[in-house]
């Protein structure tokens, strides 16, 4: 038989040559007691194991192939088929990275054995004084200029670089060329893709004394070559009220992400057609559920859970702020809010 509860996920952390300690510095994470550089902490990943209920200690892959459309919700699955359609990270770029740019998901199912594209977004969550993402180019170009900048190792005369500060919202849609400074810790929300082509690497080298391995020729066949019209995303009052306040921080077909602050207050609510990925931002709220809503669990900073969609009714009482993100019916009203008001980035 079956169980249709809040899921509870263990993180898996990555280390990477780019990051850092400040994942357990600033309270998010407890990390590995000794010098690792931990650069991601994947909140979704479908290895993951479940920490709470009948399913605790199996991955979250196994479970969604048994749940399947019960887990995914039927709009999730129209989109994305029957897998996890989302991964959620915490980033800690205690370093510059790579810069990349990522396929959209007709040349990835073509020239990847069938995989998604990836578009993503990032919510800054905090940005060392002059911190700066790439974004695109500082005015449109084509793939000859950019090869020959790559070659010559001056692509970051081309490149748009963008000063970021905590709280903002960049939307970054398959085929933009972006890179994430030093100084930079933030949450991404991607389509669950593992396609990543890296274009250039200001001329670094590893270790060992060799160049990083670039993958120029499909990078320039994705890329975009026109300058970004909009970086930074207009978040849009979905509710205010004296319990909570609600705002849509960016929407596309593939996720939709609201912020919630609650303020002592319930916020009540019914799943649909996708699974939801609530993830605490410092929120110490209880999500009930079931009859009566009897059964409750805990969320607090930087945790997720994931909501099936055949969930039904539930609660979400407490204080601070949570992500809450969905793959969106194209009717949700807090799409044609965001679209309305982010028209340059309307997909």
């Amino acid at each position: 038989m079956s169980h249709i509860y809040p899921i509870r996920l263990r993180s898996s952390l990555h280390e990477t040559i780019w990051g850092g300690r400040r994942l357990e510095h600033d309270h998010w994470k407890t990390l590995p007691v000794d010098d690792s550089l931990i650069g991601e902490s994947w909140e979704t990943e479908v290895s993951n194991l479940i920490q709470n209920g009948p399913y605790e200690g199996q991955r979250l892959g196994t479970v969604v192939a048994e749940l399947g459309t019960a887990l995914l919700g039927e709009q999730a699955t129209a989109i994305f088929g029957q897998r996890f359609p989302l991964l959620a990270k915490f980033i800690d770029a205690n370093a510059q990275l790579s810069v990349q740019v990522h396929p959209d998901d007709r040349y990835a199912s073509e020239f990847e054995g069938g995989k998604l594209g990836k578009t993503e977004f990032w919510y800054i969550l905090s940005a060392e004084p002059g911190a700066t993402i790439i974004h695109g180019f500082k005015a449109a170009t084509d793939p000859t200029a950019v090869r020959k900048a790559i070659e010559e190792v001056q692509l970051e005369e081309l490149m748009q670089a963008e000063p970021v500060e905590a709280g903002d919202v960049v939307f970054v849609p398959a085929g933009t060329v972006h890179a994430i400074g030093s100084g930079i810790l933030l949450y991404e929300l991607q389509e669950y893709s593992d396609v990543t082509y890296r274009m250039y690497d200001y001329g670094r080298l590893t270790a060992a004394g060799t160049p990083r391995e670039l993958h120029i020729d499909r990078s320039l066949d994705v890329s975009r070559y026109e300058a970004s019209q909009q970086i930074k995303m207009r978040p849009v009052s979905i509710a205010a009220t004296p319990e909570y306040e609600e705002r849509c921080l960016v929407a596309c077909k593939y996720f939709l992400t609201r912020e919630i602050t609650f303020k002592g207050g319930v916020r009540q609510g019914t799943t649909e057609d996708s699974c939801i990925i609530l993830t605490s931002l410092g929120a110490k709220v209880s999500v009930a559920y079931g009859d009566q809503f009897a059964q409750t669990e805990t969320l607090s900073r930087g945790q997720t859970l994931v909501l099936p969609a055949a969930l039904g009714a539930y609660r979400i009482e407490g204080e601070g702020s949570l992500l809450f993100s969905y793959v969106p019916d194209p009717n949700d009203e807090a799409w044609q809010a965001w679209k309305a008001a982010n028209p340059e980035s309307a997909l």
